[in-house]
């Protein structure tokens, strides 16, 4: 299912604004500036994630997940590879090494907790898009391939799913580490997602006119 050009600039735009928000609470976790960039979406079947993250398919993926419920339900995740998750967790302690190799106890806490914000603030603002409470279980967190984990969200599932696939960098002390945030969804949800979204186009648009925007 592609995305037309206007319904891409819509949610890039709407995506953004809860990347402040998060990017505001991180800021405020770490006492240090944190900026979030949106730089390309898109949406994809399940069984086509894994040729789309290419880039991460080889080795370990870090992933925090929760499941919500509401208008639209579904999966979302923020995934990064393994490499990625470490050097975050590096800058996040304020390390200066950025090239330890693994993750330790402390390390998964604290990725736990940056997942839980990022996905949180995502999640609130598309259940503001849908005028609806979204309900999110507690978030999780998993070390696993790729192929694994694009099979544990397809597993006993009857229906055909979509992911809506966020690449984002996150900046913090003068470096980028790059990731995804994924939103994984059933036909029907999918549906209700991109009509909200251009009902909240339609709407913020003039108004943004009307006042010089």
């Amino acid at each position: 299912m592609l995305l037309t050009e206007r319904q891409k600039d819509a949610l890039t735009e709407f995506i953004n604004m809860a990347f402040s928000r998060c990017a505001v609470s991180l800021s405020e976790l770490t006492g240090d500036g944190v900026r979030l960039e949106l730089s390309a979406i898109s949406v994809h079947s399940l069984s086509g994630l894994p040729a789309v993250l290419s880039s991460v398919e080889e080795g370990e993926v870090a992933t925090v997940s929760q499941i919500f419920k509401g208008s639209m339900s579904g999966n979302a995740l923020l995934l990064l590879n393994y490499e990625s998750a470490a050097m975050l967790m590096n800058l996040l302690a304020q390390k200066q090494n950025l090239e330890t190799p693994f993750l330790n106890i402390s390390a998964y806490e604290m990725l736990t907790e940056v997942g839980n914000i990022l996905l949180n603030a995502c999640l609130t603002m598309l259940g503001n898009l849908l005028d609806t409470q979204v309900v999110f279980s507690v978030p999780l967190l998993n070390l696993q391939k790729l192929n694994v984990l694009v099979h544990s969200l397809v597993a006993g599932k009857s229906e055909l799913r979509y992911a809506l696939l966020v690449r984002t960098s996150l900046h913090l002390h003068e470096n980028w580490v790059s990731g995804y945030v994924v939103v994984v969804l059933g036909v029907p949800s999918l549906h209700c997602l991109i009509k909200a979204i251009e009902t909240w186009a339609n709407i913020a648009k003039p108004a943004r006119i009307a006042i010089g925007y």
